[in-house]
């Protein structure tokens, strides 16, 4: 799930932010006549359609287990790596369980922060994840996390928006471009909302052009290839064509307004916007007004990136046997089939695709499929830290402060020293 990966690097400001958490309560959770007791802090991560969902779903764990009590915590995601970092790294204040970013199992692995899950209640039924899901939960050979939610980027459009203007759903960024013309000209209003504050909406730019990141089996640096550089130039050229309007920081709130009021036509985004997007005054009377098609394709093809949710336990949490069940519990089956029909979020587990309220849910229907043909991204330790240096140079080419070819040889110099061991 993403929305703004970019406000990461308050460590300073966060370290006395994380009170009255699992790590260091001082209550042990032992169990007693083999009840478990004690107190379980649940970082959550979810943004504010959602959290009211989970904080609800979170104390239905104290239905099955009357001896602990869940303390409920909504992070936002923007604060929530460098929070726990701080937290773990000072060893006060982390959480017994995280609700991670899949690029941030391996980082958090790395440095000591989680506790392996082999073993324990919270691998139940491992067979049962989506493969591509469980991939972003190991690292060198151990599981440290389960996945919970799994999801992809799509093409959020106004059907009624795209109807008065005469166009059809576009399949490609040079579609988008001609449609946005046909849109300002009909209605006044701009075509595509673009992501200029967060990273990971570059990746369909540049995985459109036939590019990627890294190769991590060879350990070379890719970004940097012809491909970034045409990534950019895409971009650029929609927003100085004013086929799009774009934005520097909060990306994810001003997309979202201006999507479901009705200013923008179309924007990239995830199922994590679907509650949103249906709060709006475009949507809410009418929610069949929502029209949900794959990432528009490059000159190469169309491709957008796997993102989703994984349950960690703090490798330090003095509640380590409820902490495990509690992970056992949120990705479950039971309560993944809860959380897709509640937010229509995409479920981890194989057999909870077969329930039929999830089979009849609409974006489920679209999003698993481009689920499946997602790019999965590096899962190696140093995979959030990517995106920074994407961050500076986007901002750089879209406001014609650097080339789109330039632009992309300095993310790659910046890899260069971010990635010893790859050339």
């Amino acid at each position: 799930m993403r929305r703004g990966i970019t406000a990461t690097a308050l460590v300073a400001a966060l370290a006395m932010t994380a009170a009255a958490c699992g790590g260091d309560d001082g209550d042990s959770g032992k169990k007693s006549g083999g009840k478990l007791s004690g107190t379980v802090t649940f970082w959550d991560t979810s943004n504010d359609a959602e959290k009211g969902t989970y904080e609800k779903l979170a104390k239905g764990f104290e239905d099955l287990h009357p001896g602990v009590k869940v303390n409920y915590v909504n992070v936002p995601f923007g604060e929530a790596n460098a929070k726990f970092k701080n937290a773990a790294g000072g060893n006060s204040g982390a959480p017994d369980v995280m609700r991670t970013e899949v690029a941030w199992v391996a980082d958090f692995a790395n440095l000591g922060y989680l506790a392996p899950l082999e073993g324990t209640a919270a691998l139940d039924k491992p067979d049962d994840f989506l493969p591509q899901a469980a991939a972003s939960t190991k690292f060198k050979g151990k599981t440290y996390a389960a996945p919970q939610t799994i999801d992809t980027l799509a093409l959020f459009y106004n059907k009624k928006m795209l109807k008065e203007a005469g166009v059809e759903v576009p399949k490609t960024f040079e579609d988008v471009k001609s449609a946005a013309k046909k849109i300002k000209s009909k209605s006044g209003k701009t075509g595509l909302y673009l992501r200029g504050d967060d990273p990971y909406f570059y990746l369909p730019y540049l995985y459109g052009e036939g590019g990627d990141l890294l190769d991590t089996k060879k350990k070379e640096i890719t970004v940097d290839d012809a491909e970034g550089g045409k990534a950019f130039e895409v971009m650029k050229d929609l927003v100085d064509s004013k086929a799009a309007v774009t934005d520097a920081s909060d990306g994810y709130n001003n997309q979202l307004n201006a999507f479901k009021n009705g200013d923008v036509a179309m924007a990239l985004d995830g199922p994590w916007s679907i509650e949103g997007a249906l709060q709006g005054k475009q949507f809410k009377d009418d929610k069949s007004n929502l029209g949900v098609a794959p990432v528009p394709g490059g000159s190469a093809r169309q491709a957008s990136p796997q993102g989703g949710w994984n349950l960690a336990a703090y490798a330090g949490s003095k509640n380590l046997d409820a902490s495990y069940e509690f992970i056992k519990y949120m990705s479950s089956a039971k309560v993944q089939q809860q959380t897709t029909e509640k937010l229509s979020l995409l479920p981890t587990r194989t057999s909870v695709y077969e329930v039929k309220s999830v089979k009849d849910n609409q974006m489920v229907q679209f999003f698993k499929p481009a689920v499946d043909k997602s790019v999965q991204r590096p899962w190696i330790p140093e995979a959030n830290s990517l995106f920074e240096p994407i961050r500076l140079e986007m901002q750089k080419v879209l406001s014609g402060k650097a080339s789109p070819e330039g632009g992309a040889k300095s993310i790659g110099k910046a890899y260069g020293k971010l990635l010893k061991d790859y050339k």
